[in-house]
């Protein structure tokens, strides 16, 4: 399933920033099961921005010391909705017999 419908993954504005100063090094963000995070004698930082999932907040949710942001959320919509991706991938569910 091509859930950006052709566009490139690097075009899609989603990654987690840290605030260093806000991050409290509680290792909550290290439990991404898309290993966007890699950990140093620092604290963490973002090494694969484009690993992760766009819509993704799950990281910033845990933040214990509420230190991760992400970008704007009506961001990504309105790329979404200028690229024609939700009408793309409802096709592509339709074809593959995902929805009716």
């Amino acid at each position: 399933m091509a859930w950006f419908a052709g566009v490139k993954r690097s075009e899609i504005n989603w990654a987690p920033s840290i605030d260093p100063d806000k991050c409290v090094k509680c290792g909550m963000c290290m439990n991404c099961g898309k290993n966007v995070y890699k950990w140093t004698k620092n604290g963490p930082i973002v090494q694969n921005p484009l690993d992760c999932v766009v819509g993704c907040t799950t990281c910033a949710n845990l933040c214990l010391g509420e230190a991760i942001t992400f970008p704007p959320l009506q961001e990504l919509k309105e790329f979404y909705k200028k690229h024609g991706i939700w009408s793309k991938v409802k096709k592509q569910l339709k074809e593959s017999g995902k929805i009716f």
